[in-house]
């Protein structure tokens, strides 16, 4: 069941993606020029995915994978190019139309769909791997964990995800962009300190049967985040 806040987040990032951030989302996650401060995300998230996908088996063929807000499907596609049968599922829908714009003819042996939609949905269905990159980090601590623990229940092998570790740089532009005027920003990053995190999911009954595994920091520029591998037992 969504909490109250993980509904009123998941609003905000909604509107912001579909009415605000469209256009930079489309130079970020191309080649086009971008500014300096852009292009260090930019390369993070590049470092970021290359990370997840080494995580996850070199042959996909025949497994099902969730991209877990796929934005504009990079993920995806490198997945399927591996064999997998992929569900990419964003809450925004202008990121998806972007993304089924620029999804190749020639996808080798895998395949997308894309959708509109609430990862949390049980309705997706069983996978054999969750990938869920740079989508949770607007999320509450306990936000996340009852999103970790939902999807875990419907996979198989693993779920890789990244979160906003608490840091004081990171700390501190949390703090600048709540300054800035409503209208002008996303959705604040809600960074969360890495034991904290690790507490909750500890705690939660339905982590139980999985264990911690991988985990892996990016820093680059004005990009920080870090990925984290749950595993069965």
């Amino acid at each position: 069941m969504h909490t109250q806040t993980y509904s009123n987040r998941r609003r905000e990032l909604e509107t912001y993606f579909d009415r605000t951030a469209l256009e930079a989302w489309k130079r970020l996650t191309s080649d086009a020029p971008v500014g300096t401060i852009r292009a260090t995300v930019r390369a993070g998230r590049d470092r970021m995915r290359s990370t997840l996908l080494d995580w996850l088996p070199a042959d996909l063929r025949g497994k099902r994978i969730l991209d877990a807000g796929c934005g504009t499907g990079a993920l995806a596609v490198a997945a399927a190019r591996r064999g997998a049968d992929v569900t990419a599922i964003d809450l925004s829908g202008s990121l998806v139309e972007l993304a089924a714009e620029r999804l190749p003819a020639d996808l080798g042996p895998g395949s997308v769909r894309f959708l509109v939609g609430d990862m949390h949905d049980p309705a997706l269905g069983e996978f054999d791997h969750v990938v869920s990159m740079d989508s949770l980090i607007h999320y509450r601590g306990d936000d996340i964990v009852g999103v970790l623990a939902g999807l875990a229940a419907r996979t198989q092998y693993s779920v890789l995800f990244t979160f906003a570790p608490r840091t004081a740089p990171l700390s501190v532009m949390h703090a600048v962009g709540r300054l800035l005027p409503r209208g002008n920003r996303a959705p604040a990053i809600e960074p969360i300190a890495e034991r904290t995190l690790h507490r909750k999911l500890d705690a939660e009954p339905r982590m139980a049967g999985w264990q911690r595994g991988r985990t892996q920091r990016i820093v680059s520029g004005f990009y920080t985040s870090q990925a984290l591998e749950l595993r069965r037992k």
